[in-house]
């Protein structure tokens, strides 16, 4: 039987995203659950740092403000610097600073350090945009954000139980809540470290790939590039932010976030009150919704991501 050769642009699709999305897939589950572990943590915080309900929603909710500060300088960063590098560096960081939360004494450290975290998440996701449109034509793309935006209901269904079993742990004296930012804090910390040995930023330094492979996904993104920028030219940021399109996508995308953290955040909360069961009981319950739940996260970015292109 003769074998069946295959052409050199399926081979490199398939390592590139065998490489690529796995790892990334990991990496947003790490950011998610960093993103909303508080409201677990909310669970016994609240009650032994005095916090009152408004104390604790500005704290949680302040880290949208540091949040969208960085998402457009993010982007621009990883596209003109190194999208490998800048992942890797706001990872690093908002590893320490999740850590660095099971140690706060007060509502103002809490505020800050919600705050400092929130611009570092914020690079996060418009970094790995721009560095899959490095690796991904534009006909591609739409599948390989979608597989990596799939980390988003799973860190749900993984964080949650996760952590119900740390809040616990009470070692050193310490409570479980702490142990929990603490302990969350760590992956983040390592899958930065591991960012800047694992990740290429382009196809052309990519070892893992044949000659011929690289050749092919550098030319046919070359190609694509030149015919993007002869179509429609180059648009000012300001000018962006004044097409219609982009400012109805903020606004749902505003809508949305408004409902699902709100959501995110006060559920444990509002389970525990309704139920009275205790903080791994209600680490399962209100991992429920998300076993069969389509989040749309950061949808609305990747569909003003296409429309540019």
């Amino acid at each position: 039987m003769v074998p069946v050769i295959q052409p050199v642009a399926a081979i490199a699709q398939r390592k590139i995203t065998r490489r690529l999305i796995p790892f990334l897939f990991l990496l947003y589950i790490t950011a998610f659950i960093d993103r909303v572990n508080v409201s677990f943590a909310g669970l016994d915080m609240t009650r032994e740092l005095h916090f009152s309900n408004e104390v604790f929603g500005f704290g949680a909710g302040i880290f949208f403000f540091g949040y969208c500060l960085l998402e457009i300088p993010g982007a621009m960063l990883a596209q003109t610097w190194s999208a490998r590098k800048w992942i890797a560096t706001i990872m690093i960081g908002w590893g320490l600073l999740a850590a660095l939360t099971g140690l706060i004494q007060n509502s103002l450290q809490f505020n800050i350090i919600r705050f400092l975290l929130g611009m570092l998440e914020g690079g996060f996701f418009p970094a790995v945009v721009v560095y899959l449109t490095h690796w991904f034509r534009y006909e591609d793309r739409a599948k390989a954000i979608a597989m990596f935006m799939a980390a988003i209901p799973v860190s749900s269904m993984i964080g949650s139980p996760v952590s119900g079993l740390l809040m616990r742990l009470h070692w050193f004296g310490l409570s479980g809540w702490r142990w929990l930012l603490i302990l969350e804090g760590v992956p983040a910390f390592l899958g930065g470290i591991v960012t800047l040995f694992y990740l290429t930023d382009w196809p052309k330094d990519a070892r893992w790939l044949a000659p011929e492979e690289r050749e092919w996904i550098t030319a046919e993104l070359s190609r694509e590039s030149l015919a993007r920028k002869a179509r429609q030219g180059h648009l000012s940021i300001l000018a962006a932010l004044r097409q219609p399109i982009v400012l109805a996508l903020a606004l749902s995308y505003f809508l949305l976030n408004t409902s699902g953290y709100g959501v995110n955040i006060w559920l444990p909360k509002m389970v525990q009150k309704l139920t009275g069961r205790g903080t791994l009981d209600v680490s399962l319950i209100v991992m429920i919704p998300h076993l069969s739940m389509r989040d749309g996260g950061d949808a609305d970015r990747w569909v003003a991501f296409r429309q540019e292109q």
